[in-house]
């Protein structure tokens, strides 16, 4: 995005859009203090607000640095603050506490609580569980049985990991049996977009993925689940797979099926902000981040949209850079501008008939 006009600097400062860092610098009169696009300090009243290009303008106009996000240059103190948390979360066998956590960051439970969900995008104790998540994934690989994955990974129980296995998208035993138990159906059809793989649990679609063949397709779902029951899909499955392939043609319409959705509360929150982007409109990275509550967190939603397995029904093609720079895609960039190709004609014709 160029922030060539006022209401797009102030639409930045609203946001606390860390992408506008760099491009220009936000003054308060009523304060003395300039600061960046990106600080989270308090949004100002907007007719207090002055704009500038480079820190000396805003210093020639009587204004001083912000402490708090450093527009002169250097590493922010909160981003290093949070970046110590991050490394005792990890190296704790059990989540600290929030005062534990503060402690070490050098200020007060409820200003980091704020700081670590802005910088973040998560509170400390949803990213403390998505660790422990990931250390669980490690530990059933290389334990010797389930319990002593679970304890090794920091849970303080085995009920405790039985209940939130919605991160692995079933019970730790069957995630360590890769899926052993679990009943998949899948298929592999054409689309205008290349070989596509459908695939559900008995919870509802957890893969929609493009593919250059069906072999390649099959192999990365056997990679996924390698000891689940997969099974090519029946007469009753062709139905779900028509009308997955409906909406690859026309995302308009919608998905009205059961999604097996498997990730981090984090993931999920944005995976839920994606679904409500209407067909032949795009939203940035920033945007998202900001439209879940997280100003700061345009990064992780970069991440949570790449992990993204289910293609079209979580519509992560519909996310941008701030400059309107398509970005990556997990099924290849020329498939993201058709899809958004595509989705914009739809709805210039739907606006014109």
């Amino acid at each position: 995005m160029q922030y060539t006009t006022d209401d797009a600097r102030w639409a930045a400062v609203v946001a606390r859009d860390r992408g506008a860092d760099g491009a220009f610098l936000f003054g308060v009169i009523t304060t003395g203090i300039y600061c960046r696009p990106g600080c989270s300090s308090r949004t100002p009243r907007r007719d207090h607000v002055r704009y500038f290009t480079t820190p000396e303008a805003a210093e020639e106009a009587g204004l001083r640095p912000c402490k708090r996000c450093l527009p002169r240059g250097g590493e922010r103190p909160q981003a290093e603050a949070v970046a110590r948390a991050c490394a005792l979360i990890e190296a704790a066998p059990e989540l600290p506490t929030l005062r534990e956590l503060a402690d070490a960051a050098g200020l007060s439970p409820f200003h980091f609580h704020r700081v670590f969900k802005a910088t973040t995008g998560v509170t400390p104790a949803e990213y403390g569980r998505a660790r422990r998540e990931e250390r669980l994934r490690q530990s059933l690989r290389a334990a010797d049985s389930v319990t002593e994955a679970i304890f090794a990974a920091g849970y303080g129980s085995t009920s405790a990991a039985y209940g939130s296995s919605a991160p692995l998208g079933m019970t730790p035993g069957a995630y360590r049996a890769g899926a052993e138990g679990e009943h998949i159906r899948y298929a592999v059809a054409d689309s205008y977009l290349g070989p596509v793989l459908v695939a559900a649990t008995t919870r509802g679609i957890c893969a929609i993925e493009f593919g250059e063949s069906a072999e390649q397709l099959q192999a990365r779902l056997v990679a996924r689940f390698p000891n689940a029951a997969l099974a090519s899909g029946d007469t009753t499955f062709d139905e779900t797979v028509a009308r997955v392939l409906a909406l690859i043609e026309a995302p308009a319409q919608g998905l009205d099926l059961p999604l097996d959705i498997q990730g981090t509360a984090f993931q999920r929150r944005v995976w839920a902000a994606l679904r409500t982007i209407p067909a032949g409109h795009t939203a940035s990275y920033s945007e998202v981040a900001a439209r879940i509550g997280q100003p700061g967190a345009a990064r992780a939603v970069a991440q949570a949209c790449a992990a993204n397995r289910l293609a079209v029904a979580v519509p992560c093609h519909r996310v941008v850079r701030g400059d309107g720079d398509l970005s990556g895609y997990r099924w290849g960039t020329a498939r993201k501008q058709a899809l958004l190709e595509r989705e914009a004609a739809s709805s210039l014709a739907g606006d014109h008939s």
